[in-house]
């Protein structure tokens, strides 16, 4: 999942969600160096990715792009599937849109001083260019599929990604669904644990 499912799978606004939403960028044991709750959020991470990679349904949605991406077509139905996550928000959230991604930029600006120095590098771009509420659109999921490609290793194919996602969307629609309900579950139960 991408930014938007790991911050909204965090729950509550709090240190959690911080370590959610950093967690590719913190590698190994250098979880360590942050705080107990930040902590939780990373191994929260952690564990959201590991069930995503595994879970049946999302192979079948990687595999309709792997034609355009080969081995990268998980990174894009990551951010295909906050496209979902975004466009069908009125279906998991009281709060709109717009409040909740208000919310979570003031509360990551709050604690900008404790993020990774990768993450405090393009925070201010994400915020300013309201990625988050934008991935409700698909113009939204190309730009942020060729910002993807200009800064890391995925290949620069978003036009062959968007005809994908054009002509199969209902069905890319329905496995997202399926899947997230999967995945929900899996993080109540996660979070219940740590409770208890």
């Amino acid at each position: 999942m991408n930014f938007l499912a790991h911050l909204f799978l965090s729950g509550t606004i709090s240190p959690l969600m911080i370590g959610n939403f950093i967690g590719d960028y913190v590698k190994g044991r250098q979880l360590e160096r942050f705080a107990p709750e930040i902590q939780e959020g990373i191994k929260l991470h952690r564990k959201i990715d590991a069930f995503t990679d595994s879970h049946m349904i999302v192979r079948e949605s990687t595999e309709r792009f792997k034609p355009c991406y080969q081995r990268y077509a998980s990174v894009v139905v990551d951010v295909i599937y906050d496209h979902y996550l975004a466009s069908l928000w009125d279906d998991y959230s009281a709060v709109s849109l717009s409040d909740y991604v208000d919310e979570v930029h003031t509360y990551l600006l709050k604690h900008y001083f404790s993020l990774p120095n990768r993450v405090k590098g393009f925070l201010p771009f994400l915020i300013k260019s309201r990625r988050l509420e934008n991935y409700r659109h698909l113009s939204g999921i190309e730009k942020s599929l060729a910002i993807m490609s200009n800064h890391t290793s995925l290949p620069p194919k978003s036009e062959c990604a968007m005809l994908v996602l054009k002509d199969q969307y209902e069905e890319l629609k329905q496995e997202f669904k399926l899947f997230f309900d999967d995945l929900q579950n899996m993080v109540n139960t996660e979070l219940n644990l740590d409770k208890g």
